[in-house]
């Protein structure tokens, strides 16, 4: 009669995926952790480029990249609360532009305080982006042809207003707010970090935030749970207006007049740090500190082609294969999740 001899049996470790399963790849883990890739690729490109030219690194530099940051940083913000709802905003450029022809006229021509002046801007941008929600929401009109349509529109205003010419003589509120600096950190700089604060803290810690993200995952799923899902929509165009006229102000402040030609491209630059920070283009997923990070490797790109005289239309074709990579890898990302939920 044979014996049957049994063996200890080998545990799985709780490290080791399942049978028949392979371990994350590498790819697939930075997908599902890009933000510590994004932060990766800032600090090789400081290294880098540094070591290139040490203009780079230099206190007055930094200085202007901080104000960079600022501009670029909030419009990325903005916009990502639209694409966290699954839309999309192409008219910031605009807005910008807009908004800094749109307070200095009042400032200089109406002679309004520049502090109200300022706050007048804000609440023009706030419109706007009720605008949008009214239109995405009720009249059904697709997230890109609205914003298409205040992308011309609003560059038309700005030029009508000014005529095609800058507005100078705006007050010292303008300039006061873009050009001081506190221990040396420009006050945009500043403020930018204070919005990601807040705008972290709204997304990730209140239940309005966290239906934000429900609503760009599946809207459907998020109004059977009982989720004002067309009030969530309004309230990231708003956001997303107030950021981009809060950038004309500062656009204002920096110049020293309203130009209308400003913000071309913009949004672009926007939509690229988002994508490249973890927001997905078909929304429910992404952070403020990915987003963050994506601004300032943007910023550091900028910056460092500048710094190296690298010709602007050079910098542009750089901009488009970021933006080529981003796309690709929130592609990446989509299928990777796509599959881990199968």
């Amino acid at each position: 009669m044979a014996r049957t001899t049994t063996g200890p049996v080998k545990r799985q470790d709780a490290d080791e995926p399942p049978a028949g399963e392979r371990a994350p790849s590498a790819l697939t883990e930075f997908l599902r952790n890009q933000e510590i890739g994004v932060v990766a690729a800032v600090a090789v490109l400081v290294v880098a480029f540094s070591l290139a030219n040490g203009n780079f690194a230099s206190v007055s530099n930094m200085q202007t990249m901080g104000v960079d940051l600022a501009q670029y940083g909030l419009l990325a913000l903005g916009v990502s609360f639209v694409m966290l709802t699954g839309g999309i905003d192409l008219s910031i450029g605009s807005v910008v532009a807009f908004s800094a022809v749109w307070g200095a006229w009042l400032n200089v021509h109406v002679g309004l305080p520049g502090a109200l002046a300022i706050a007048v801007v804000l609440g023009t941008g706030a419109l706007i982006g009720l605008a949008h929600g009214f239109a995405v929401t009720v009249i059904r009109v697709p997230p890109f042809v609205t914003t298409l349509v205040t992308l011309v529109a609003a560059r038309g205003a700005a030029l009508a207003i000014t005529k095609g010419f800058p507005i100078d003589g705006v007050g010292t509120s303008f300039s006061n707010l873009a050009q001081l600096r506190l221990a040396s950190i420009p006050v945009p700089a500043l403020l930018f970090a204070g919005a990601c604060v807040i705008a972290w803290f709204f997304l990730e810690r209140t239940y309005i935030g966290r239906q934000v993200y429900a609503v760009g995952g599946n809207a459907e799923a998020a109004r059977l749970a009982g989720i004002r899902t067309e009030r969530r929509v309004v309230l990231a165009y708003i956001v997303s207006g107030v950021c981009a006229a809060a950038v004309g102000v500062l656009v204002t402040g920096r110049l020293g007049v309203g130009q209308p030609s400003i913000g071309n491209g913009w949004e672009l630059n926007a939509i690229a740090a988002a994508v490249i920070g973890g927001i997905s283009l078909t929304g429910g997923s992404g952070r403020v500190l990915g987003v963050a990070f994506g601004a300032i490797l943007l910023v550091c790109i900028n910056s460092g082609l500048v710094i190296m005289h690298v010709s602007p239309y050079y910098q542009q074709i750089v901009l488009g294969a970021v933006l080529a990579v981003a796309i690709v890898t929130d592609r990446l990302r989509a299928r990777s999740s796509e599959r881990r939920q199968r």
